[in-house]
């Protein structure tokens, strides 16, 4: 974090030697992980994170604290003489999901929601992120005397609603801190344990949710010909929108559509009024998006015609964000850090089709962005299924079984930060 910096087998080592004097004890991250974990909180309803977090903050001193921002968002700023400023950031929302890890901290939440109670899960290791940033915290804090510059730590909320990071900049983030020079952001996935993975460019996809409502005319399901069906019509619509990308899509382009939710009627015996579909677009290129979204509409609005129904579908945006793009000079001087630090543990990656917000706070900054991931897998685990072409059956993020193992940095024997 020093103005000027040499990479070099030498600067790995005294980031070793730093560390390991001043590494905070890791119970305590280990504990409050599997807090967070056991009570998770829906997007918009990080107010008990937010609270372990700026308590946390407070107790450490040095930061000054922000909270409130965008909601339940926090952002801690240390400052610390001359030089470059660094903004971290972790996310702090959960999913609503039926956690069926059976881990002994595992959620027992239920939340309220627009669409009524849901049972809450952190299936995407938001709990964690929180967790080594507050351990970052206090490790940079522990050891200030060997860096300048101004170190900003943010806690997003409602990052998977896409909305947390419009939020804070909304609510004058960066009037409240200063903006950084650099943003760097570590997401939690369901590789090997002690793997670290990144890329240059376009890292995650951009994407666009819907959310579809098909009127109908509901009636008696023993009198199928006095109705609408709006269950046909919305079957319909699923088969149709796989045709998209294997139809519509230059070969060789990205793109994806996901038709995650379908819902209609209560029983078996009755037609309902309505069906609700939720369908997620991602793509890389701004002409493949625009094409597709338009193809989704013409399918159902067409799909809706062809079944009868006599009032237009209402097709609605509820989640939108662009692309995460690395910046390659930073990410050359990062991938330079870690190859050093890491070893044989850094690879390359490619292209994962998820979507994230913080590019936002980047480009609302108008800083460089690196994006990275680490591994959460045991590394048995990971090494028999890879020998037994299985991994794909290992729990990934947004899985009701994922449930990460431990955080290592073993090669260079710092401990480990065990969280189950």
């Amino acid at each position: 974090m020093t103005q000027n910096v040499v990479y070099s087998g030498q600067v790995a080592q005294d980031a070793i030697t730093i560390i390991k004097k001043f590494r905070p004890e890791m119970t305590f991250f280990r504990d409050t992980y599997r807090q967070i974990h056991s009570m998770p909180e829906l997007s918009g309803q990080e107010a008990e994170t937010a609270r372990i977090v700026s308590n946390f903050l407070e107790t450490l001193g040095g930061f000054t604290v922000h909270t409130g921002i965008g909601g339940h968002g926090i952002a801690a700023v240390l400052s610390n003489g001359d030089g470059p400023c660094l903004l971290l950031r972790a996310d702090m929302d959960a999913l609503p999901m039926l956690e069926q890890t059976n881990l002994p901290y595992a959620s027992e939440r239920t939340m309220a929601s627009q669409d009524g109670p849901k049972p809450v899960m952190h299936a995407c290791g938001h709990d964690a992120h929180v967790a080594c940033l507050m351990a970052t915290a206090q490790l940079l804090f522990n050891s200030r005397a060997y860096w300048r510059g101004t170190l900003i730590c943010v806690f997003q909320p409602a990052e998977e609603t896409l909305s947390g990071a419009n939020a804070m900049i909304a609510d004058r983030l960066f009037d409240k801190i200063p903006k950084p020079d650099i943003v760097l952001v570590q997401h939690l996935s369901n590789g090997r344990t002690g793997k670290i993975s990144s890329r240059s460019g376009t890292l995650l996809t951009a994407s666009e949710s819907l959310s579809i409502r098909i009127f109908g005319h509901g009636g008696h399901g023993g009198w199928p010909h006095q109705c609408i069906d709006p269950v046909n019509i919305g079957c319909s619509i699923v088969l149709q929108l796989q045709t998209l990308v294997s139809r519509e899509v230059e070969p060789g382009k990205l793109a994806i559509i996901t038709c995650g939710s379908i819902h209609a009627g209560e029983t078996a015996g009755t037609i309902p009024n309505h069906l609700d579909l939720k369908v997620t677009l991602r793509a890389l290129d701004d002409a493949t998006h625009t094409r597709l979204l338009a193809s989704i509409k013409r399918i159902v609005e067409a799909e809706c015609r062809v079944g009868g129904t006599t009032r237009a579908p209402l097709i609605e945006t509820t989640r939108s964000s662009g692309a995460t793009i690395n910046d390659d000079n930073t990410f050359q001087v990062l991938k330079n850090s870690f190859v050093s630090y890491f070893g044989t543990e850094y690879s390359d990656m490619e292209i994962a089709t998820a979507t994230e917000d913080v590019h936002l706070l980047a480009s609302a900054a108008g800083a460089p962005l690196v994006m990275w991931f680490f591994g959460g897998s045991d590394a048995a685990q990971w090494d028999n299924a890879e020998r037994q072409g299985t991994l794909e059956e290992l729990p990934m993020n947004h899985s009701p079984f994922f449930a990460p193992n431990k955080g290592r940095a073993e090669r260079n024997n710092l401990g480990q930060l065990h969280f189950r």
